[in-house]
């Protein structure tokens, strides 16, 4: 199976988890995340990535998408990958958004795992936009 596990500091990834139960199908088990709360010492969040990733084996594949490149979340989630053994059919992003994580569940299965970089990096920065009204509304119009 081809996993996304999320990863990030405080709620965001069980957030943008939440989001995806939504827009890609409730109760998936191909998506995972865990959650570096407030106070969470190291050792303790890798046991509970430890815990996550427990139904990973070593004919998997993880997508790894963190809120920050080089943050706590995404660098202790590389380092539990590795001593499972996983690394090398792991590809790892940082500064995930819901368009971006949205994308990579929806194309995962489509594509080579090494490919899905060069396809959702520029998706994603497509998303980004600014969000602008207009017209201006008239006592008509209410």
């Amino acid at each position: 199976m081809r996993y996304v596990v999320l990863v990030s500091h405080g709620r965001l990834a069980c957030g943008l988890h939440s989001a995806l139960d939504m827009l890609a199908g409730e109760g998936r088990e191909d998506i995972l995340s865990a959650g570096l709360e407030n106070g969470m010492g190291a050792d303790t969040y890798a046991q509970k990535l430890g815990e996550c990733l427990g139904a990973v084996g070593q004919e998997d594949e993880i997508l790894l998408f963190g809120d920050l490149v080089g943050g706590s979340p995404l660098t202790t989630a590389a380092d539990v990958i590795a001593k499972k053994g996983l690394l090398k059919q792991t590809v790892m992003f940082g500064g995930m958004s819901l368009p971006l994580v949205l994308s990579a569940v929806l194309m995962k299965d489509g594509m080579e795992l090494r490919e899905l970089p060069g396809v959702l990096i520029p998706e994603a920065r497509e998303e980004l936009k600014e969000f602008r009204i207009t017209g201006e509304d008239s006592e008509d119009d209410i």
